[in-house]
């Protein structure tokens, strides 16, 4: 635990961001030149906070002729995504690449089999519907049960939900993933053609509790944001100067036809909440030290910490390099 002399308070959080934002920078420009022997960086963008700020990073650290920004919009993307993607390429001085990723979707199934797992508890969905998955209840609810829940909504807005079997829930979120890997697939299919490498976008509550698709979004050959916080990263936007509307954005999955927060579906509670929440856990902060920062009970700091050790087991595996019968060596300069 900390020292009483070093308790742990809601400035945990506070960050040099000019410090931080050069360290990354001659990161990137190491990484893709020395280690990774790559002319520079692709990345998909959304104009969401995670990569407008990791793409202003890379064109800070790089130049704008050598970072290869994708957008990949889909049939049931929000246009916003395309619009505030648009926008951080205009600012940053990026001449983006447009792939719109529906015939490669449709192609695989992607929304066929999503439908027909949904049509498994609410028949009557189909064309012009809309859906979503979110947990049932939040992490400070007292009597919480972890489950996912379905909402469809029809074209005349009535709304039901009902609780997940597993099996259903398997298939939608199996086949939704399609979105994150063909995506990964684009950006590496542009990586090999330029000489380029990967950037993946998550920050540290993405990356150490597991939200993400593995051989999806997960995917990358360097990470440079996931040491920080998703407040910090809010913080580093606003550092770098990069657009309002980029800056107030709520952070959203935009996987699902129905809005759909990051919170509602896997965080269940508010990203700067987790944030210190995570930073005590990872200090070993004691539960009433935790409680008093973020102002909740210490019986729901309890909850907090056994999800995040939950999803930090989660995140652990889904990480985890393919295993071998026996070890390989490939020599330390491969």
């Amino acid at each position: 635990m900390l020292n009483a002399l070093h308790s742990f308070d809601s400035k945990a959080l506070d960050l040099d961001y000019e410090a931080a934002a050069r360290e990354i920078e001659q990161a990137i420009q190491r990484i893709v030149a020395q280690d990774l022997r790559r002319q520079g960086i692709v990345l998909g963008v959304s104009g969401g906070i995670d990569s407008s700020v990791c793409a202003a990073l890379a064109v800070r650290a790089l130049g704008p002729e050598r970072v290869c920004a994708i957008l990949m919009p889909e049939k049931e993307n929000s246009p916003k995504s395309t619009r505030l993607g648009t926008l951080l390429c205009e600012h940053l001085g990026v001449t983006p690449i447009m792939e719109n990723i529906t015939a490669p979707l449709t192609a695989l199934g992607c929304y066929e089999r999503r439908d027909n797992a949904i049509r498994r508890l609410f028949p009557e969905f189909t064309t012009g519907w809309k859906q979503k998955i979110g947990l049932a209840a939040g992490l400070l609810d007292a009597d919480r049960v972890n489950y996912f829940t379905l909402t469809v909504e029809s074209p005349d807005g009535e709304r039901q939900s009902s609780r997940m079997p597993v099996d259903v829930y398997l298939d939608v979120v199996a086949a939704t993933n399609l979105k994150q890997r063909i995506r990964k697939t684009v950006e590496y299919t542009h990586a090999d053609r330029l000489n380029y490498a990967v950037l993946g976008t998550p920050n540290r509550l993405e990356y150490e509790l597991g939200f993400f698709v593995r051989g999806g979004d997960g995917l990358a050959d360097l990470k440079p944001i996931a040491h920080l916080y998703k407040s910090q990263v809010y913080g580093m936007a606003a550092h770098l100067g990069l657009p309002a509307e980029i800056q107030g954005q709520s952070p959203s999955t935009d996987t699902y036809t129905l809005p759909q927060s990051q919170e509602e579906f896997y965080y269940a509670l508010p990203y700067d909440q987790l944030d210190l929440a995570l930073c005590a856990y990872g200090r070993g902060a004691s539960e009433e030290e935790a409680a008093a920062a973020l102002g909740i009970p210490v019986e729901q700091v309890h909850r907090v910490y056994k999800d995040i050790t939950s999803k930090r087991r989660t995140s652990a595996r889904i990480l985890r390099h393919a295993a071998l019968v026996q070890p390989v060596d490939i020599g330390s300069d491969a």
